[in-house]
């Protein structure tokens, strides 16, 4: 990609609201690209003023692929994750912003390095609900650990659905570690209110193989 088109595309990523559709497309073009300068572009809007710049600069980062001809498969090399998390993870010590959290906290989890667990539990207790989302997201990224067990289980019990719907789905569906604990977590789910939470709670524990499950069906 030259380098007029990654600057037409790094302008497009800011039309809009941070859910833009125009603007994700604009991402997800970046970051199949995958090359040096998008990579620097992007690490730079990192520290930026404007917040949609360092959301958006996260973002791509996370899922920069190398740049494939189109006989290649899709799941081409993933570039530069370690400098990406470096830079992530030293955002989130001093960010504030709720749209930048989200897109940084999930973008740790897209990236699957392990020790980005201790940085992402310490936002399980955010007042934003979309923040505590990105927190169930990226958690379910490493749905065996038991420090992220621990996190999602938390999570299972929080006041928003979409947030207990994806602390679920990690926890139950993505996770393969089976405990009393865990069982009693989702056989709790079975009556949430959320229909999708019911759902995944469901799934989980048939996985398992829990008889507690046969009066539910």
């Amino acid at each position: 990609m030259d380098s007029e088109k990654i600057q037409n595309l790094f302008a497009q990523t800011l039309v809009g609201d941070f859910e833009s559709e125009e603007a994700w497309t604009a991402v997800d073009a970046l970051r199949m690209d995958g090359s040096r300068e998008v990579f620097e572009h992007a690490a730079e809007w990192c520290h930026a003023d404007d917040p949609l710049r360092r959301a958006r600069g996260a973002a791509i980062l996370c899922q920069l692929r190398r740049a494939r001809p189109p006989n290649m498969p899709h799941d081409s090399e993933r570039m530069f994750r370690d400098e990406s998390y470096e830079l992530i993870a030293r955002m989130l010590e001093n960010e504030r912003d709720p749209v930048v959290l989200d897109s940084a906290i999930s973008a740790l989890g897209h990236l699957g390095n392990p020790k980005a667990i201790p940085l992402i539990l310490g936002y399980q207790d955010h007042p934003g609900q979309d923040v505590r989302f990105a927190v169930a997201f990226a958690l379910g990224c490493f749905p065996n650990d038991p420090q992220s067990i621990g996190g999602l289980m938390k999570l299972t019990m929080d006041s928003g659905s979409d947030v207990r719907d994806w602390a679920v789905f990690g926890l139950a569906v993505q996770g393969d570690v089976d405990s009393p604990e865990i069982r009693d977590a989702l056989l709790r789910c079975l009556n949430d209110a959320d229909d999708n939470v019911r759902e995944e709670a469901a799934v989980g524990l048939g996985k398992r193989h829990d008889r507690r499950l046969i009066p539910h069906c």
